[in-house]
């Protein structure tokens, strides 16, 4: 899409905040509860950070079939998607690197050691309660790789009054299967939830045969999960609950090797998992300690040329102890302390293969009259790159009662991978950490019709690490940085709800080298997204536009991808309270793009889905 045509993205928002100031109602989820901006809890409109919530019923609505199609709505949130549904998508969130975003799952935190990537796309959307995103720096809260910000997910939870089942069966385009089951329950004193949830599709070409020798086939894609959550209050308060997920995947996708002779029948059997367990109570009352521990796994065996190729297993065990203390009221002072233990099995031999990590950290926040702040500060002591001070500043200023102005600035940093460090024949165990400052401005108004924010960021990220050709490695070669304007609004207009958000971006690297000036690989200069939605009755209709600019794939900027527009249409029909109908059109102007290089997208496609919730 040209710049002719995001452009007006702005405008639009204004537009619509206009034509709706008589006939809105204020979206109910402002006052949705968040806990991952500070470590504890929340209110949207409270938090210093720019935040976005899905909950269940966001995530059913939105009719997406995997998070990061879900995560692709979020303001300056991209994806560089390797070939279709179930393959590799990397995340970049307002313009840092597809590694800078740390993520966490019910409070435990995952990704690959080896190569810092979550499997976002592996994960069971049908599984998740809510997740929460927020926006800029969080290592000191989180510690590494909190540079562009923190996702975190939660899983199914059950509650009082009795047993819920759920279930969902769906089709659609590419003879693609999904189904899930499962039950949540529990009382005023205990609470369990039980869920599975599978998908199969046949896929699309994932890379377009050519004189490279790509096989010319469907690379398809199936992935089976479950989740396991329980929980329980005792009388004296104490507080115990533990989380349980697994999802395995298996993915075929296009490989050669270097030679262009081989590769075939290439296909992947990947896992996941995380355990985490959690313990609550309050030593005194204005004192409540939260203890938490837990590991997340990822495993993936490759085969090819009908053989086996390689296997990658890595670990991370983490321990927390969090302390928060009620000073006075609007005073919470938090105090807390983490362990993390990184470890890397599988065929691949590493000259390293484990390290730990302890942080610590502190965080006041304090409200008077019309004033808020959040102040936090954190070590961290890393085995292989030696101390790590962070910190985060932001303040908030209530002009009115409508109208809030906010400041903020954070220091962040990021460990380098296993794979960087010591993969044979590419590591550089001479790397440095990464390092970053940002600092962001924000306005946001609250109106019987609606709100709407503006965010303006700058960050600055040093000791980037980059393919370096003269070493054929990894090195600490580049300096970027990154400008950027986020525009959102929540409203109602002639009975249709609109939530709209336009980002405008300036990623650029600024290293000494042949690369200075140009933009960062994969990051798309404008991002735009519109969803309506409305209730007739017993139907609800729907539409979402997603837009991107322009990006190149290289940091040379010599191969540009175009930019792109695609609009869902979905609906929906309540057949009763408990049984819902479910249709979407995806891509339904069947628009031809690519978000990395050489890898198709999907087309026009059509996806049916029975629901079923107990009430």
């Amino acid at each position: 899409m040209s710049k002719s045509l995001l452009t007006p993205a702005a405008a639009l928002l204004c537009g619509v905040s206009s034509l709706s100031q008589a006939q809105a109602a204020e979206p109910s989820r402002l006052q949705d509860q968040v806990v991952t901006a500070t470590r504890t809890a929340q209110t949207v409109e409270q938090s210093l950070a720019a935040v976005t919530v899905f909950d269940r019923e966001q995530i059913e609505l939105s009719q997406a079939t995997s998070v990061p199609e879900l995560l692709k709505r979020v303001p300056g949130v991209s994806f560089a998607n390797n070939g279709g549904p179930g393959k590799h998508s990397s995340l970049f969130m307002r313009g840092s690197e597809s590694d800078h975003v740390l993520v966490l799952i019910d409070g435990i935190k995952v990704g690959s050691v080896t190569s810092g990537a979550v499997a976002l796309q592996d994960l069971p959307l049908e599984l998740i309660e809510r997740i929460e995103v927020v926006r800029g720096p969080r290592s000191s809260l989180y510690g590494s790789e909190a540079i562009g910000g923190v996702i975190q997910i939660f899983t199914r939870k059950g509650g009082s009054g009795g047993a819920r089942p759920f279930f969902s069966a769906g089709y659609g385009t590419h003879d693609s299967y999904s189904g899930s089951a499962g039950v949540s329950g529990g009382d005023d004193r205990g609470w369990y939830s039980l869920g599975v949830s599978g998908a199969d599709t046949d896929g699309l070409n994932a890379k377009a045969m050519d004189a490279s020798g790509y096989e010319d086939d469907a690379d398809g894609y199936r992935n089976l999960s479950a989740a396991l959550s329980a929980g329980y209050r005792f009388a004296n308060g104490l507080e115990l609950d533990a989380n349980l997920l697994q999802a395995k995947s298996h993915n075929d996708y296009d490989q050669v090797n270097r030679r262009r002779t081989a590769g075939f029948h290439a296909h992947a059997d990947g896992e996941s998992n995380v355990l985490g367990t959690r313990a609550r109570f309050a030593p005194l009352e204005p004192w409540q300690v939260t203890l938490q521990a837990g590991r997340s796994e990822d495993k993936s065996d490759a085969f090819q040329d009908g053989a086996f190729y390689s296997r990658f297993d890595s670990r991370r065990d983490s321990a927390s102890w969090q302390n928060d203390l009620s000073l006075a009221p609007g005073h919470l002072l938090t105090l807390g302390a983490d362990y993390q233990h990184d470890e890397v099995n599988g065929s691949t031999a590493y000259a390293e293969d484990s390290r730990d990590n302890k942080g610590a950290f502190a965080q006041y926040l304090g409200e008077v009259g019309r004033h808020d702040w959040q102040l936090s500060l954190r070590r961290d002591d890393n085995q292989q790159f030696g101390r790590h001070d962070t910190g985060n500043l932001g303040y908030g200023f209530a002009l009115s009662d409508a109208l809030r102005a906010t400041l903020g600035y954070g220091t962040a940093f990021k460990a380098p991978t296993f794979n960087e460090l010591y993969y044979p024949g590419y590591g550089n165990p001479e790397l440095d950490a990464e390092t970053s400052r940002s600092l962001e401005l924000g306005l946001a108004g609250r109106h019987g019709w609606g709100h709407w924010a503006v965010n303006a960021f700058r960050s600055v990220i040093d000791d980037l690490i980059a393919y370096d050709s003269s070493i054929r490695g990894p090195a600490n070669v580049d300096q970027a940085r990154i400008r950027g304007v986020e525009l959102l609004l929540a409203s109602q207009l002639l009975g249709w709800d609109w939530n709209a958000n336009y980002t405008l971006l300036e990623p650029e690297n600024r290293s000494a080298g042949a690369n200075d000036g140009n933009e960062l690989a994969r990051r798309a200069k404008q991002l735009f997204n519109l969803d309506l939605d409305r209730r007739l009755g017993a139907f609800s209709l729907g539409a979402s536009l997603h837009a991107e600019g322009q990006r190149y794939d290289d940091l040379a900027n010599t191969r540009e991808l175009s930019g792109f527009a695609t609009l869902d249409l979905r609906g929906e029909y309540r057949i009763d309270p408990a049984w819902r109908l479910q249709a979407r059109v995806a891509n339904l102007l069947d628009a031809d793009y690519e978000t990395a290089e050489g890898f198709n997208q999907p087309g026009q496609a059509l996806y049916l889905t029975l629901r079923y919730q107990a009430l």
